[in-house]
C-alpha cells in the first residue's frame, strides 16, 4: 500500500500575528508547524501502513523552511519526503494543486491524504483541486477510514448527521478532527528521520516553467480588539428590553 501525504507548513495556532510596515504578514519570531488537519492525515496514513503494510510518502509545496515539518513526519513515522520549491511567494490554491498534481503524478500512490483545510487561509480547495487534476475521487472531511480490498469506506459529518461513502482507490482523502489523535515523535523517531531520505526539486525541474498564481492577496488587515462586555442592570424584564435594544441598535444583530 502505497500512501501519499500532502501536508502544508503554517503558522503556529497560537502565535501572535503582527503586520509589517508595508502591510504584509512579519513572520518573524513566529513558530511554525504541520499544518493541524494535515497532521490528522499524517497519522491516519501511518496506521493504514501498520495494518496493510506499505509506504508513507510526504510531500509539501515551500520554502527550505518546510523541510521542518517534513522532518517532523519523518519523525512519526513516515518513510520518505518530497520537498518541492515552487520559485515564488505567491502561491495560492491553484499553484499549490498544479505543482502537488504534477509531483505526484511521478509516485506510486494507492491513498492520497491531507487535511481538509489550512488553517491560514482556510480555501479548503488543494485536495479537490489535486482530485480533479489527477482525475481521482475525492472525499472530504473524513472521521472514520476502513480500507480494504482495493476500497476505502469513509465516514464524515453532514449537517445533522453523518454519511458513508465507499470509493474505489486511488482516491483523495480529506482529515477532520475526530478521526485520530496524532501521535508524538519519539527521541527515537527523531534520530531516525535524520536519516530518513528527503527528495528537494522545483517546480521547473518538474516540468511547470510558467507557474503563477490566480489569486493574489492584495492587503491584510488584523481584527478589531473586542470591546469590552457591558452589564444590564435591573430586573428582568426591564433588562430584557434594554438587552433587545442594544442588540438591535448598537450590535445590529436583530
Amino acid at each position: 500500500m502505497n500512501i501519499v501525504v500532502c501536508l502544508k507548513q503554517t503558522f503556529d495556532t497560537e502565535a501572535k500575528i503582527k503586520l509589517t510596515d508595508e502591510g504584509r504578514i512579519d513572520s518573524k519570531g513566529v513558530s511554525l508547524i504541520i499544518n493541524p488537519y494535515d497532521e490528522f492525515a499524517v497519522e491516519e496514513a501511518l496506521k493504514i501502513k501498520e495494518q496493510e503494510g506499505g509506504e508513507v510518502t510526504v510531500v509539501s509545496v515551500g520554502g527550505q523552511k518546510a523541510q521542518d515539518a517534513l522532518r517532523q513526519a519523518l519523525a512519526m513515522g513516515a518513510d520518505k519526503a518530497m520537498l518541492v520549491d515552487p520559485g515564488t511567494d505567491e502561491v495560492d490554491e491553484y499553484a499549490a494543486a498544479t505543482v502537488l498534481a504534477k509531483a505526484l503524478s511521478g509516485l506510486e500512490y494507492d491513498i492520497i491524504l491531507g487535511g481538509w483545510r489550512a488553517i491560514d487561509d482556510g480555501s479548503a480547495q488543494v485536495a479537490g483541486r489535486v482530485a480533479e487534476l489527477l482525475g481521482i475521487p475525492v472525499v472530504n472531511t473524513i472521521t472514520k477510514l476502513e480500507v480494504a480490498d482495493g476500497k476505502a469506506t469513509a465516514t464524515r459529518e453532514i449537517e445533522g448527521g453523518s454519511e458513508v461513502l465507499e470509493v474505489s482507490l486511488p482516491a483523495v482523502l480529506t482529515a477532520q478532527k475526530g478521526l485520530n489523535e496524532p501521535r508524538y515523535p519519539s527521541m527515537k523517531g527523531i534520530m531516525k528521520a535524520k536519516k530518513k531520505p528527503m527528495d528537494k526539486t522545483t517546480a521547473t525541474e518538474l516540468g511547470l516553467d510558467s507557474l503563477s498564481a490566480k489569486v493574489q492577496a492584495l492587503s491584510f488587515s488584523l481584527p478589531k480588539p473586542r470591546e469590552a462586555g457591558k452589564v444590564i442592570d435591573g430586573e428582568a424584564p426591564d433588562a430584557a428590553k434594554e438587552l433587545a435594544r442594544l442588540l438591535h441598535e448598537e450590535a445590529k444583530i436583530v
